[in-house]
């Protein structure tokens, strides 16, 4: 067979392209080993891109608590929902018109928002604030719908289970849309942020395309660092009966404001501070963004009577027994009057001190204690700087000391203005034995992986303005103020306790020159200590322009929120009242025996017989836990909770007081919340129902008079509404 005289030529060429090519491929290769980057990209870095998983660890904000470990503030999971619109997925939006209609009112939107976002031209979308933060009941809700192409992506909210409880303490926090992290932005959440901070950790692996770890290959993993929990000085119990209080004037008197304090004289720590008008957290209503208590200075009126008494009788200048004339005092052009105009004629200073007599107290500073002393005592209840709480946005008010009628009348609370947290801090001084203590809030933090704490608040004596005689002189003239028939403090007398106090009336600016007039035209306050004889509380509360009858004092709203409070704080507390026949005392108060480990009968027989009223919570036939538990008192006919072994079933709560339903939530531990006040008629959950701790358990209550109401609109709404679908 004869050769082609061109097959050599075309061997040659096809050797020597694919030689070019095996040498340009050869020179690729080489290149890419030397280099590693292929287009200008790292080939590495794309490897990794593709086989190396990143699986984010999520951490959780810290949980801010009360004094006693009750959840105040803590994240919990919830939901975002979207929409799939790809009508290439299996599972989308077929009907938006239909969706729209069953999806909007359980997201509180219009039905046409919810179908235009249904009809974007995308392939997912989400539905805006309304759509976030879905709990696991209302997403519950949407999928019994069964609505095709409805999806939920799991997050996290922060929660606030009390609603409007001590809400400018506590403050709130919330996502912010640029950063996707959550930022406090009032209160505790604002001011302790860094420390409440969560940052997530996360773990990577090679895997494959379906995310699945590859055998024997190696992880990174950074462990999420959990924020801390910040335990406060607030007590859930105390601060309720605050809030139940302040509800109650609120609707009744419709005040333009409203200011309370609760603290422990021994300490400083506050066991409970609130405002109206206040907010929920969990909705963030705000009207006011001011912690008022601590950023609202005004001229405190009769109440700052206390601190110029207590620098006389510290310099042994006020005579209690000495007379002079009241009605009115003469300074330059300017003549001081007492609040009813005419005086009392000639009386002592003891009975000037319990009628808030201006013209007495204008005379001791000006006769008698003299003005630049009084500055000195001013100073020394720091009264001239802020008390250093820890809160955002404390304010201090301003010591008017320019001309002779502003000394004078800084003695009698006029012209001179103060912050409610400065007069608590003051106001330690004489119900601890002349050592003013700092306030403050947080009691602790602690780190939640290792339970150690990180961080511990030390009561701190800031000054000791007066002795230890003064105070105990100053507390025995402030007891006059309400047990005597002169006495402008008489509405705040508690029964079984001594009381120590002194009421105010302070003058509102008017915008236009002058002080505002009308019967109503006043901040009307009260700050007092009880009991006398060795002070366990101090309280102050301020309305102001509340809408009284002509017929009414400013006294009447600021003593239903004082003695309420007060009362139910010390009983809350286990202080025994001393006020009375000790032999009735004897009969009444009880101070129960152990039950745990008896039998359910006999526990209830023993308690029964006593007079006391017995709830046995579960169906054992031992008796598990109490409350009250074993040592405290309680008087009759007082509710008594036996928990049972096995289960614990929730009782029915209809009838029950704020009182016995914190006692039960304590006894199960349970997460309560309140809504209104009174006697409860509605419960979360149903009685008979087993019950775990940490359960919440949302009480709804109500006077006697609006229960039966309530529930007749109810059913009259049932009946017009027909059944739910």
């Amino acid at each position: 067979m004869r050769k082609h005289k061109h097959t050599h030529r075309g061997a040659a060429i096809c050797f020597g392209i694919f030689s070019l090519l095996f040498f340009i491929l050869f020179g690729r290769f080489v290149y890419l080993q030397a280099t590693g980057v292929a287009d200008g990209q790292v080939l590495a870095v794309e490897a990794q891109k593709r086989y190396l998983k990143k699986q984010v660890l999520e951490a959780k904000r810290g949980t801010i608590l009360d004094r006693r470990g009750k959840v105040i503030a803590e994240d919990i999971p919830s939901y975002t929902i979207a929409a799939i619109l790809d009508p290439d997925m299996p599972e989308h939006v077929t009907d938006p018109e239909e969706t729209a209609r069953k999806l909007a009112p359980l997201l509180n939107m219009d039905v046409a928002d919810v179908e235009r976002i249904l009809k974007k031209d995308a392939k997912q979308v989400e539905f805006g604030p309304n759509g976030r933060g879905i709990s696991q009941t209302v997403k519950k809700q949407i999928e019994a719908l069964k609505l095709p192409g409805i999806i939920f992506l799991r997050d996290s909210k922060r929660f606030y289970p009390n609603g409007t409880f001590a809400s400018y303490v506590v403050g709130y926090a919330q996502k912010d849309e640029a950063t996707n992290e959550v930022e406090g932005k009032m209160g505790i959440e604002k001011q302790f942020n860094e420390q409440l901070k969560e940052k997530d950790g996360y773990v990577v692996y090679e895997g494959d395309q379906q995310g699945f770890k590859l055998p024997h290959a190696d992880e990174q993993i950074v462990p999420p660092q959990n924020g801390k929990n910040i335990y406060l000085t607030i007590d859930q119990n105390i601060q309720t009966f605050l809030e139940d209080a302040m509800n109650t004037v609120e609707k009744q008197y419709t005040p333009k404001k409203m200011i309370a304090i609760v603290a422990d004289p021994k300490t400083g720590a506050i066991l409970a501070m609130s405002t109206r008008p206040s907010f929920d957290p969990n909705k963030r209503n705000i009207e006011n963004y001011f912690n008022d208590a601590i950023a609202y200075p005004y001229e405190p009126g009769s109440t700052m009577k206390i601190f110029t008494l207590a620098a006389a009788v510290n310099e042994g200048v006020f005579q209690p027994n000495e007379t002079y004339q009241s009605g009115s005092y003469q300074i330059g052009n300017h003549r001081i009057r007492d609040h009813n105009k005419v005086g009392w004629g000639t009386i002592t200073f003891l009975e000037g001190m319990q009628r808030s007599s201006n013209v007495a107290f204008a005379k001791i500073v000006r006769e008698k204690l003299g003005e630049d002393r009084l500055l000195q005592y001013l100073h020394r209840f720091h009264f001239h700087e802020p008390t250093g709480i820890d809160l955002p946005g404390e304010k201090v008010g301003n010591i008017l000391y320019r001309y002779p009628i502003e000394k004078v009348t800084t003695g009698f609370g006029q012209g001179t203005s103060v912050t409610p947290i400065q007069q608590i801090q003051a106001a330690t001084a004489i119900a601890n034995g002349g050592k003013m203590m700092q306030p403050y809030v947080v009691d602790r933090i602690v780190d939640p992986d290792t339970g150690k704490t990180v961080a511990k608040h030390e009561p701190k004596v800031v000054d000791t303005p007066i002795s230890k005689e003064t105070a105990e002189k100053v507390l025995d003239i402030l007891e006059t103020v309400v047990t005597s028939e002169k006495g402008t403090g008489r509405p705040y007398q508690i029964e079984g306790y001594r009381v120590a106090g002194k009421t105010g009336t302070a003058q509102i600016p008017d915008p236009k020159g002058g002080y505002l007039t009308g019967h109503q035209n006043y901040i009307f306050s009260f700050l007092g200590m009880a009991p006398r004889e060795n002070p366990r509380l101090i309280m102050y509360v301020a309305v102001q322009q509340p809408n009284i009858s002509y017929t009414e004092t400013g006294a009447v709203p600021v003593s239903m929120i004082f003695n309420s409070v007060m009362k139910s704080s010390l009983q809350y507390l286990n202080i025994q009242p001393t006020v009375g026949k000790k032999s009735e005392r004897k009969e009444k108060s009880i101070s129960l025996p152990s039950y745990v480990g008896q039998s359910v009968e006999q526990a209830t027989a023993s308690l029964k017989k006593q007079g006391l009223h017995v709830t046995v919570i579960g169906k054992g036939t031992k008796v598990h836990a109490q409350f009250p538990q074993a040592g405290e008192h309680v008087v009759a006919p007082d509710r008594v909770l036996l928990q049972t072994d096995g289960n614990a079933i929730m009782p029915d709560l209809t009838g029950w007081s704020l009182r016995d339903a914190m006692k039960l939530a304590e006894l199960l531990q349970l997460k309560p919340s309140f809504i209104g006040s009174g006697y409860v008629f509605r419960q979360n959950i149903a009685p008979g129902s087993v019950v775990k701790k940490n359960d919440y358990m949302i009480v709804e209550l109500a006077k006697p008079s609006e229960i039966d109401k309530k529930q007749q609109t109810e059913t009259e709404q049932q009946e017009t509404d027909g059944p739910v679908d």
